[in-house]
């Protein structure tokens, strides 16, 4: 059977996206340009374009599975960063690469941060097969960031967050933006975190979000007596 993903893609955008008020043009071109199928495993290309976190790396060796976050959540997200033509967005869990090179058509640079070893040449490997150029794919612990590259203009959190680390908000440049879910199931909340232009970090939270966890930012449980 013949799958035509580029109908698949449009009906992805049309059904999950702009339904759920996603409106920014860019944002909404870039979804329709990146062919997400090719960022998961072959047996699941099928269903790449379904309406919920799909696994692309299973769990191994120690390591949480990796999820390509559903779309709506997702392209609302981006849309909550602003994302402009001119800014350095760091990608946190970017998993096989599918977030970034859809931020890399609306931004002019993205660092792509993957802790999983294997994941990250995937995600290496596929971007450079679709010729995205202007995306640096590092490894490294998620709630760290990557300092080498800071401050960035934005922050993108492909999952859900029990609290966002000081490392991470200290990689804001003046004016940047950071944005998350924070907490788990239904009364999770997208979040997003400013520095204004005195260093001062202020958040609030814009819509309800269910995304899959990650497990690097869990809370660690304070001992009791």
């Amino acid at each position: 059977m013949t799958v035509d993903f580029q109908q698949l893609r449009v009906k992805m955008v049309d059904g999950q996206v702009r339904t759920t008020d996603v409106t920014q043009v860019n944002l909404l071109s870039a979804l329709l340009s990146v062919p997400r199928e090719e960022f998961v495993p072959e047996e699941r290309r099928v269903i790449a374009y379904i309406d919920e976190d799909l696994e692309v790396a299973p769990a191994a060796d120690g390591h949480e599975a990796r999820y390509l976050m559903e779309p709506s959540p997702f392209a609302k997200l981006v849309q909550l960063a602003e994302i402009r033509e001119s800014d350095r967005v760091l990608d946190v869990a970017c998993g096989t690469g599918y977030s970034s090179a859809v931020l890399a058509r609306i931004a002019r640079e993205v660092i792509a941060l993957e802790s999983i070893a294997p994941v990250a040449a995937q995600a290496k490997e596929i971007l450079a097969a679709q010729g995205v150029s202007n995306v640096e794919v590092v490894e490294g612990p998620l709630a760290t960031g990557y300092a080498a590259k800071a401050p960035y203009d934005v922050i993108v959190i492909n999952g859900a967050v029990d609290e966002v680390s000081q490392t991470l908000i200290d990689q804001l440049a003046k004016g940047g933006r950071l944005v998350t879910v924070l907490g788990q199931g239904n009364a999770a909340r997208a979040m997003i975190y400013v520095r204004d232009h005195e260093g001062l970090v202020s958040a609030r939270s814009a819509f309800n979000a269910a995304v899959r966890p990650l497990a690097e930012f869990a809370r660690v449980p304070a001992f009791e007596f």
